[in-house]
C-alpha cells in the first residue's frame, strides 16, 4: 500500500525533464527540485526528444544550450515545431552569459533564461514559479474545455478532437463511430417541471452518456442544448452499444408528463459508423450523425437509428 500511495504521489507532481551533458549539472539540478517535482534526466538533445516522446507528462524542459551533436537551441526549435509538444515550458540553463545568447534563446520560446554558475536558492523560487504557472495554464484549458452545467466536455473540446481522432482511426485501420443524441420533448420538460429541474435532468444525462465513454480516445460531450455526442474509435457494434444508452437513460426514471413516447425522459440517437480501414472528412461523418438522428425522431423518438458511412457516397443500414 505504501509503495503504490508513493507511486500516486509522484505522478501527481509535475513532470521535469532536466537536459544537460554535464552529470554533475544534472545532479545538482536534480537534488535541488528533489520533492517539487517528478524528475527525468537526459545527457543530449536526442534523448531528450525522445523522452519527450515517450512521457506527455513532461511539462517543463530545463535545458543546457552547449551539448555534443545537438545544441539546445535546436532542441527548442524542434520541440516548438511540434504541436504535440509546443506547449512544454522550456527554461534555459547555460554557461552562455553573453546577451545575445539570453535573447536568442528568448526568441525562440524559451520561458526564461538562467545563468551558470547557479544560485541554488533563486533558481529553486524562479522554477516553482514557473511549474505553478503552467499548471495554472492547464487549470484553465482544463475548464475551457468543460461544459459549465455537466461537467463533460463541451462542443469546442469536442470539435477540438474531432478531426484527431478520425486520422487516428484511419492510420491504425480502426472502425469509428459516432452517436448523437437528443433528449426528448425537452422544451416541454422545462415548461412542466421549470429550469432548474431542465438543469438536473441534463447533468443526470450527462452523467449516463460519459460511462460509455471510458477508454482514452472515446469522448462525451455535450454538443449544445439538450444534445450530446458520442465518439467512439473501434467499437465491433455500435447500434447494441446505443441501445443499451437509450435504456440506461430510461432507467433513470425522471418523470416527463409532457413526453408523447412515454411516462418518463427518453432519449433518440442517431448512430454512424465508419467501418475499419475506411477514411472519412469529420464534418462528412457528424452529418451522417445528424442524418440519422433526424430519421430516429421521425420514426417517434426514444429509439436508435444507426447506418455505416461509405467512404464513396452515403451510408448503407447496418439493420
Amino acid at each position: 500500500m505504501m509503495a503504490q500511495s508513493k507511486v500516486m504521489g509522484e505522478l501527481a507532481l509535475p513532470t521535469v525533464l532536466i537536459v544537460d551533458d554535464d552529470r554533475v549539472s544534472r545532479t545538482v539540478l536534480a537534488e535541488l527540485l528533489q520533492g517539487e517535482c517528478r524528475i527525468l534526466m537526459a545527457k543530449d538533445g536526442l534523448s531528450a526528444l525522445q523522452r519527450v516522446r515517450d512521457d506527455p507528462s513532461i511539462c517543463l524542459l530545463l535545458l543546457d544550450i552547449s551539448m555534443p551533436g545537438m545544441s539546445g537551441y535546436e532542441v527548442l526549435q524542434m520541440l516548438y515545431a511540434n504541436p504535440r509538444t509546443a506547449h512544454i515550458g522550456v527554461v534555459i540553463i547555460s554557461g552562455q552569459v553573453q546577451e545575445a545568447h539570453e535573447e536568442k534563446g528568448l526568441l525562440l520560446g524559451a520561458i526564461d533564461y538562467i545563468f551558470k554558475p547557479i544560485r541554488p536558492a533563486i533558481v529553486r523560487v524562479r522554477i516553482r514559479n514557473h511549474l505553478r504557472m503552467i499548471a495554472q495554464r492547464k487549470e484553465l484549458e482544463r475548464l475551457a474545455s468543460r461544459d459549465g452545467l455537466t461537467g463533460i466536455a463541451n462542443r469546442r473540446s469536442f470539435d477540438e478532437s474531432l478531426a484527431l481522432v478520425c486520422q487516428l482511426a484511419a492510420r491504425r485501420q480502426e472502425a469509428l463511430g459516432l452517436a448523437m443524441v437528443d433528449v426528448d420533448y425537452f422544451k416541454q420538460y422545462n415548461d412542466l417541471y421549470g429550469h432548474p429541474a431542465g438543469d438536473d435532468a441534463l447533468r443526470r444525462i450527462a452523467q449516463v452518456v460519459a460511462g460509455f465513454a471510458r477508454r482514452p480516445y472515446d469522448i462525451a460531450a455535450r454538443y449544445g442544448g439538450e444534445e450530446f455526442v458520442l465518439l467512439l474509435p473501434s467499437v465491433p457494434d455500435l447500434e447494441i452499444l446505443m441501445e443499451r444508452l437509450r435504456t440506461d437513460v430510461l432507467a433513470l426514471a425522471l418523470p416527463h408528463a409532457g413526453s408523447d413516447v412515454g411516462k418518463v425522459v427518453s432519449i433518440s440517437i442517431g448512430a454512424a459508423q465508419v467501418e475499419a480501414g475506411n477514411r472519412i472528412k469529420p464534418e462528412r461523418l457528424l452529418e451522417e450523425a445528424d442524418t440519422l438522428l433526424y430519421k430516429a425522431k421521425q420514426r417517434g423518438r426514444n429509439c436508435v437509428v444507426s447506418g455505416t458511412v461509405l467512404t464513396d457516397s452515403g451510408y448503407g443500414p447496418l439493420s
